[in-house]
């Protein structure tokens, strides 16, 4: 029997130093995507799929946080007084129910493996959903949705994949391709950076994962590796030899926020699907288009 997925694990613990110095003072994942926090993408993700409670791995200087996902008594009522009802509702909708969203410390930065394994308590001995709140997925429909569909079908282990050009899978972890299945395929080994001549296939992790609790039992006796950190892959990788892991193949497309690149894009791909905003921004992108095969002809 399969057990359901109820929590969520997001991790939020890292200090953002690709985006220094707008991170100084401010925690990179509230930097935002339009006008949403990166982390609200990933909360609303989530209860999309029918999570139930986020626990949110922090550290130091991560309180502005917590304070996004707890209610503001003075706003709303200056708001109201304002007469600013569409604000209200919109703040008043993103507001987590009371005693679903909890908190926990990575007091040392060890890397994703150990920001993981902090939430073990909170966890519990249950599956759980773990999303990376730097890589935003844009699609028809959230990641962690079909990801949930692959789980009701197979249990276990199972992740959202994504294909890279087969020159790229250096830069990412990549797995190997077992039976196919209903929602996705069987998955056989998973390599992290491989050379592409070494590359078992050119799916690469993007991020979004369902896992058994047992995974914890491994954490918490994993050696540091790469970066000298733990890494989640390493012991996904044992666990691996023991359970079940299966990929979803994610029929759209996900940008990591944690790079300037990834999330200059994301900023455009999300403001190009708002009615509000389209059709003067596309104006404004051709201009400095233009504007920049000009000065390339030039050059």
């Amino acid at each position: 029997m399969k057990r359901p997925v109820r929590k969520a694990v997001i991790p939020v613990a890292g200090n953002g130093t690709r985006f220094l110095p707008a991170t100084k003072a401010m925690p990179k994942e509230m930097l935002t995507i339009v006008d949403r926090p990166v982390v609200q993408y990933a909360v609303d993700e989530a209860m999309q799929a029918g999570i139930e409670n986020i626990i949110f791995v922090t550290s130091r200087n991560k309180t502005a946080i917590e304070d996004y996902f707890d209610s503001n008594p003075e706003l709303i009522a200056s708001l109201t007084r304002s007469g600013k009802t569409v604000q209200v509702a919109q703040l008043e909708k993103m507001l987590p129910l009371a005693g679903t969203v909890s908190y926990t410390r990575q007091q040392v930065p060890l890397g994703l493996g150990h920001a993981v394994w902090c939430a073990r308590e909170l966890v519990g001995d249950e599956p759980f959903a773990l999303l990376l709140p730097d890589m935003v997925s844009y699609g028809a429909r959230g990641c962690m949705s079909g990801l949930m569909d692959l789980y009701e079908e197979v249990g276990g282990n199972v992740f959202a994949v994504e294909q890279c050009a087969p020159e790229e899978t250096s830069s990412y972890g990549v797995v190997a391709i077992g039976q196919d299945v209903r929602h996705g395929f069987q998955v056989t080994g998973m390599v992290e950076k491989p050379k592409p001549a070494d590359a078992p296939s050119n799916y690469y992790l993007n991020g979004r994962y369902i896992l058994q609790p047992q995974i914890f039992e491994l954490l918490e006796s994993q050696e540091r590796g790469a970066g000298n950190e733990i890494q989640l892959t390493d012991s996904m990788q044992k666990l691996l030899k023991v359970q079940p892991f299966h990929a979803h193949p994610y029929q759209g497309r996900t940008f990591d926020c944690g790079s300037k690149r990834g999330f200059i894009e994301a900023n455009v791909a999300f403001a190009m699907m708002r009615a509000d905003m389209s059709g003067d921004l596309a104006v404004t992108i051709q201009e400095l288009l233009d504007a920049h095969a000009t000065k390339v002809r030039a050059a």
